[in-house]
């Protein structure tokens, strides 16, 4: 004889074919009661730039804004360059795992780093820095037809090994984890960059690039995260967006798996 299903059983079933839509529909800038409890941290809260300042600066420089929940720089290809400098957290960190989204306007240029180290002894946080590129693979000039220098590439490093960005307007997703030394890039949730910092063989790529001009570039194990602001490529107004800025420190002395909350 059929049994019909208990009210347990459908609801059951009701909650399980809800919970990605749930999910799908979290509030932009906040974390789940499961990223709090993993120590996910938010770097921006959707409202301002508290927590945030301008390299070599005490506050955002003046083309940083909050526009419609996320970060949004809008500049022209000419102008101070202090009023675009680069954004960078306010906090530094070493060991960690770190997602955001970002989207912008056609042909557009950008970048996050981390590892920064902020002193008037450099000039730009790229000096110091290693960056997760961003770029319109369609036509940021030259960057989309140049290796090592397309979205999700180690900039001037390692490229990574399939294009996995957006078309320009739509929202990516980043993911750096530095966990001592390792380093795992995502795009998009795909793994396009897996390498080690501070071993012989990273001081030997970057003796073949652009950084052997600056020696300090990539030996810091800790310092400020980085949203990139100075390119001045792209149709303008040139505009580009962050949001959903989270992190969560890695533990000291262990190998941190990935895992996406």
């Amino acid at each position: 004889m059929f049994k019909p299903p208990s009210l347990a059983a459908i609801t059951a079933v009701f909650v399980a074919c809800l919970a990605p839509s749930i999910a799908a529909a979290q509030q932009a800038n906040t974390l789940t009661p499961q990223e709090k409890a993993q120590g996910w941290q938010l770097l921006f809260n959707g409202k301002n730039l508290d927590g945030w300042h301008s390299y070599l600066q005490s506050a955002p420089a003046k083309d940083w804004k909050v526009d419609n929940g996320a970060i949004m720089l809008e500049r022209s290809r000419t102008g101070d360059e202090k009023d675009f400098a680069d954004l960078v957290t306010n906090a530094e960190y070493s060991n960690f795992d770190l997602k955001l989204e970002w989207k912008m306007t056609p042909c557009a240029d950008s970048g996050v780093m981390f590892y920064v180290h902020e002193s008037p002894k450099y000039s730009e946080t790229y000096e110091i820095g290693p960056e997760m590129q961003i770029a319109d693979l369609v036509c940021t000039q030259p960057d989309s037809q140049v290796l090592y220098e397309r979205s999700g590439d180690l900039f001037d490093l390692i490229s990574s090994d399939v294009e996995r960005v957006h078309e320009a307007g739509n929202w990516n997703q980043f993911e750096i984890i530095a966990d001592h030394g390792h380093i795992q890039f995502f795009q998009n949730g795909h793994k396009v960059v897996d390498t080690y910092f501070w071993n012989d063989e990273w001081r030997k790529l970057i003796a073949h690039t652009k950084f052997t001009q600056w020696p300090d570039f990539g030996t810091f194990h800790t310092g400020h995260i980085s949203l990139q602001g100075t390119e001045d490529k792209g149709q303008l107004p040139i505009r580009i967006w962050f949001r959903n800025i989270k992190l969560r420190q890695l533990q000291a002395g262990r190998k941190n798996t990935h895992d996406h909350a």
